[in-house]
C-alpha cells in the first residue's frame, strides 16, 4: 500500500496494491500493522458501514462529538464519489480547510479521515456503493453536521446545484461560523 500525506496533516490518501489477472483481482484493503507504521496512528476499527446512492446524492458534512468521535477509513466498492474531509479543530493551522479525493471502484483509493474532521461525499457516477470503517460506535446524541455549501469552506462538489440530492437533515445543517460543537486542536482525540 502507498500512503500519501495530504495538505492537512492526519488526512491520508491510501492506494492499495491491486493484483489482477484474467480471473479478476485481489486487493488488501487494510492492515493495522502497516497503517500504524506508515501513519503513526494507532486505531482500532469497531464498525463497518456501507451505503448505496445514486448520482448527485450528497451525504455530509457529518461528524460525531466526543466521547463518540470517529475516525473513518472510506472507500468505494462500486461507482465513483468525490470525498471531502474538513478540519473543524479550533486552533488548528488548517481550521476550515478541506481535502478532496476522488474515490472509485476503478482506482481503489481510500481516504483516512481522522477525528476532528467533518466528512461528506457526493456521487459522481450513476450509482455508488460507499464503504467505511469507523473506530467508534455511532451515537445519535453526538451526531452533528455542517452546511455542505458553506461559503467559508468553498467546496467544489463538481455536481450542479439542481442535481444534488440531500436529506432533510443535510439541508438544514449550520454554517461553520455558527457551529458551537467543534473540536479543540490541543486535545488528543485518541485517548
Amino acid at each position: 500500500m502507498k500512503y500519501t500525506k495530504t495538505n492537512i496533516p492526519g488526512v491520508i490518501l491510501i492506494e492499495p496494491k491491486v493484483f489482477g489477472d484474467a480471473r479478476g483481482y485481489f486487493v488488501e484493503t487494510f492492515r493495522s500493522d502497516l497503517f500504524e507504521k506508515e501513519t503513526g496512528i494507532k486505531t482500532t476499527f469497531t464498525q463497518d458501514n456501507e451505503s448505496r446512492s445514486s448520482y448527485g446524492v450528497l451525504r455530509g458534512l457529518h461528524y460525531q462529538l466526543p466521547p463518540h468521535a470517529q475516525s473513518k477509513l472510506v472507500r468505494v466498492i462500486e461507482g465513483k464519489v468525490l470525498d471531502v474531509a474538513v478540519d473543524i479543530r479550533k486552533g488548528s493551522p488548517t481550521f476550515g480547510q478541506h481535502v478532496v479525493a476522488e474515490l472509485s471502484a476503478e482506482n481503489k483509493h481510500q481516504l483516512f479521515v481522522p477525528r476532528g474532521f467533518a466528512h461528506g461525499f457526493v456521487v459522481l457516477s450513476e450509482t455508488a456503493i460507499f464503504a467505511y470503517k469507523v473506530d467508534n460506535y455511532y451515537s445519535t446524541e453526538c451526531d452533528r453536521g455542517i452546511q455542505f455549501n458553506d461559503p467559508q469552506l468553498n467546496i467544489d462538489w463538481e455536481v450542479e446545484q439542481q442535481d444534488l440530492q440531500l436529506s432533510d437533515k443535510d439541508k438544514t445543517q449550520p454554517l461553520l461560523k455558527n457551529t458551537k460543537d467543534l473540536f479543540d486542536y490541543t486535545t488528543n482525540l485518541y485517548t
